[in-house]
């Protein structure tokens, strides 16, 4: 019986898609509409025209190629338009395949991250809890170097006086007092000089290195040199030396001299050293100051090393006293 046949792919659907689609589409039936008016026009123009027959095959081919051509070019045309047709179609139907593909992986993640076992959640919080103790400890650690850097003496003695020290006096002994030394970061900091005039802390600090005996001859030094090389329009904000390691200047402590140390002469700005080489031959009074001031920082700095960490070394030498002896030491032939 027909009922018991067996459905034709047809009815199950294999075929739907084919079966959907219009045996003519609309595209088609203008092409198909053109064509007829352009074949209508041509045998209204023959048919009212005074044709000759006895025309060479040449102008037959062209005759033909004229009625043909502009019917080939429709087509063309037509068939090109519904390939771009079923093209959007189909990157439409690939777009809809690619969003229920993403929304089934999104899904899938979100029950799989909803599944997690309780003991691995725990293992996550433990490892979590871990990570945070040593981000403490490390603070800790941290602010424990800094407190021991900012109570650690910058400079253990005075530093050596060029003249033999004169013989104590009867005088008032609540005068002679020695202060606290002054730790490496205010040393440092000292060295820097002050920001602006409203660096209050600049301040502060410079004034309690000038309370001590072992660092307040170098900051004058430094203050001297810096003072007359602004003279000249050179100031050390200016300029951008290249960074020497820490070993560098270590050597430089221990005595070590010329092309051992040259990395530390890392002032490469021209103008700078001109005008500093030139003011060193001409002005006796700036050759002075310059060779007093690398006189101190040399001793102070001998000092300085034998207590520092390579860091705060580094730190040194970036202020504005390291940078000043970096271009009078390139002057005065020191890294030579």
């Amino acid at each position: 019986m027909a009922d018991d046949k067996q459905a034709s792919p047809l009815q199950l659907g294999l075929y739907a898609r084919e079966a959907s689609v219009p045996r003519l589409t609309a595209v088609e039936i203008v092409a198909i509409a053109l064509s007829l008016i352009w074949l209508i026009g041509v045998m209204l123009f023959f048919w009212g025209a005074d044709v000759d027959g006895g025309g060479n095959s040449l102008e037959w081919i062209m005759t033909l190629l004229a009625i043909v051509m502009p019917i080939a070019l429709i087509w063309v045309a037509a068939s090109t338009a519904r390939t771009a047709k079923v093209m959007r179609e189909e990157a439409a139907r690939l777009q809809s395949s690619i969003d229920a593909m993403r929304a089934a992986y999104v899904d899938q993640q979100q029950r799989a991250a909803s599944e997690i076992k309780p003991s691995v959640a725990a293992k996550l919080e433990e490892i979590a809890a871990a990570q945070k103790a040593t981000e403490t400890q490390l603070a800790t650690f941290t602010s424990l170097r800094v407190q021991q850097s900012a109570q650690r003496a910058a400079v253990a003695s005075p530093a050596p006086s060029l003249e033999q020290p004169q013989p104590g006096l009867a005088l008032n002994p609540d005068s002679f007092i020695e202060k606290e030394p002054i730790s490496v970061a205010d040393f440092i900091k000292a060295l820097n000089f002050p920001e602006n005039e409203h660096d209050k802390e600049g301040f502060r600090t410079l004034r309690r290195a000038l309370e001590d005996r072992a660092t307040q001859r170098l900051i004058r030094a430094s203050q001297d040199a810096l003072t007359l090389l602004s003279q000249d329009g050179i100031y050390m904000d200016d300029l951008r030396p290249d960074r020497a390691r820490s070993e560098i200047w270590r050597k430089f402590a221990a005595g070590e001299r010329g092309r051992a140390i040259a990395a530390l002469g890392g002032i490469h700005d021209r103008s700078s050293l001109v005008l500093a080489a030139g003011r060193m031959k001409q002005d006796p009074v700036f050759r002075d100051a310059a060779h007093h001031f690398l006189r101190h920082f040399d001793k102070t700095f001998m000092e300085f090393e034998k207590h520092a960490s390579d860091e705060e070394i580094s730190r040194l030498a970036d202020t504005r006293t390291a940078r000043a002896f970096m271009l009078l030491g390139r002057v005065a032939g020191t890294f030579d």
